[in-house]
């Protein structure tokens, strides 16, 4: 309900007699009709196998800490008092079923799936964790200090509940599977011999998570096939770009040898800027690495190129950065937007929050929130026209929120509500940004692997002064350049760095932001 409140105030503060939008066109190439209608189909967001093991190895210790806690509470105490020992014993034997799950590898979301061959696995850790205690209180002569009646209660009810644990989580996986949340959305670059013996090799494995979606190839003679292994041709290389913005995809796996290295090079110039793995398969190749040069998507062997940044567990602890941080900063923020918005107000008539259009994550169009800094009947929502200095469009207290920054502390909604921007990350640019005449994505080369991640308010570019009007190529290429050195280099340290750093920056590098 708070969520709905805020949206809704916020289009209140920016709908009050808005100039109309002049509507953009969005640079598209036309997609196959096989493509569009893939496209065309309701994609479930996807769940990380990484994250959901982690979540479960957690689930099992804290589940058999409290069968052990609830049991030794419920009997051994009220009959010989607290012992702190065996709450030691309790999260050991805990911890060292997780470990003994682990080695048995339980901890696999195909194998949540089934349900005989967990079950039986689970079976022998517990026991072989049982025997190994047992073991080790006999050899320590305390086996006459342990309630055998609580040991026995402790392995069946344990027992019990990690069986009734496993068999939710088989309901879970098995809808999420459905659904499509598990799924490798795979792309497949080469649709001759090589790219049908690949689909085929991935179709063949058991519980695979490989979804392949369809091939791409350049080639227009008899070697590129119409259909890979049942998988169709989407159409050229060029088209993956699109594709891959306009629905989910996690994978690109090339299925050209590794000695038309020239072709693939050409490739990966047009396909780094995506946020997906890339990958070259080995399994046709004759040259042979040492296995643990590949990784495996089952038994097929593939080579590495490119990875997805900031992905499983890293993709939680910035969410969760964001919304802690950002929630902290919004309430500390409060009293401070509340006078700006009060001197926009005050200082020109319109609405005090502006709305325009600009890229977020994979060039997905976004929402993002500003003061109004200009005069409402001069307001230019693609941002088609560039901030100069001293331009008669900025109000007053436009200038000063401008060179402070104030006007962007309405984008902690984005953070806190919508999700759609981060704290920290590339800043997101206009829709319709440009670099004298040129949009800025045909002044720099790679322009969009910015985007590879989620934007943010602040970023490693405007900290180092790469902030305010772009008016030359050399502030936007470096401003490309120090996001690519955030996206590769991302942590949570390098994030709280930036933005302990963003005052200072602020008050020492602003002499191009008016």
């Amino acid at each position: 309900m708070e969520q709905l409140n805020a949206r809704s105030m916020l289009d209140a503060a920016t709908s009050a007699a808005a100039p109309v939008e002049k509507p953009f066109v969005e640079r598209r190439r036309r997609l196959s009709p096989a493509a569009l209608a893939i496209v065309n189909q309701k994609v479930a967001r996807a769940y990380s196998p990484i994250v959901i093991t982690g979540f479960v190895r957690v689930a099992d210790f804290v589940l058999l800490s409290l069968v052990g806690t609830v049991l030794y509470f419920g009997y051994v105490t009220p009959q010989t008092g607290f012992r702190w020992e065996y709450l030691a014993a309790i999260c050991a034997v805990a911890a060292a079923a997780v470990i003994c799950f682990q080695a048995a590898d339980m901890y696999q979301v195909q194998l949540f799936r089934g349900q005989l061959r967990q079950m039986t696995r689970m079976i022998s850790s517990w026991s072989f964790v049982f025997l190994l205690f047992i073991g080790i209180s006999f050899f320590a002569r305390l086996g006459s200090e342990v309630s055998r009646l609580w040991l026995a209660a402790f392995f069946s009810l344990g027992l019990a509940a990690l069986a009734a644990e496993r068999l939710a989580l088989r309901t879970l996986v098995r809808t999420w599977a459905r659904e499509g949340r598990l799924d490798r959305r795979t792309i497949i670059v080469g649709s001759d011999r090589n790219g049908e013996e690949l689909v085929e090799a991935l179709k063949v494995q058991e519980d695979s998570d490989i979804h392949v979606l369809g091939v791409f190839d350049d080639r227009n003679d008899s070697r590129a096939l119409d259909t890979c292994a049942g998988a169709p041709k989407l159409g050229k290389v060029d088209d993956i770009v699109e594709f891959a913005r306009r629905t989910r995809v996690d994978l690109v796996l090339f299925a050209l040898p590794i000695s038309a290295e020239t072709r693939i090079l050409e490739m990966l110039k047009k396909l780094w800027v995506l946020p997906v793995d890339i990958r070259l398969s080995a399994h046709t190749n004759k040259l042979r690495f040492r296995p643990r040069s590949y990784s495996y998507l089952g038994e097929v062997p593939t080579l590495d190129v490119f990875e997805a940044p900031i992905t499983d567990w890293d993709l939680v602890m910035k969410w969760l950065f964001d919304r802690i941080v950002g929630g902290l900063a919004l309430l500390a923020a409060l009293p401070v937007m509340a006078l700006v918005a009060l001197a926009v107000k005050l200082d020109s008539p319109g609405p005090v929050l502006f709305r325009q259009k600009r890229f977020g994550f994979n060039n997905e169009r976004i929402d993002v929130y500003k003061f109004r800094s200009m005069y409402h009947h001069q307001a230019d929502p693609t941002a088609s026209k560039v901030v100069t200095k001293n331009d008669p469009r900025v109000t007053r207290v436009g200038r000063f929120i401008r060179k402070t920054s104030l006007d962007e502390l309405p984008q902690l909604f984005n953070v806190v509500f919508s999700g759609n921007l981060s704290l920290v990350g590339p800043r997101p640019h206009a829709v319709q940004g440009k670099l004298q005449s040129r949009l800025f994505d045909d002044a720099v080369d790679g322009y969009f692997a910015r985007h590879r991640v989620k934007p943010g308010i602040t970023g490693w570019a405007q900290i180092n002064g790469w902030r305010g009007e772009i008016d030359n190529e050399e502030k936007i290429q470096k401003r490309v350049e120090f996001d690519l050195y955030y996206i590769e280099n991302w942590s949570v340290l390098f994030d709280l760095y930036i933005l302990l750093k963003t005052p200072i920056s602020l008050l020492t590098k602003n002499e191009n932001a008016y």
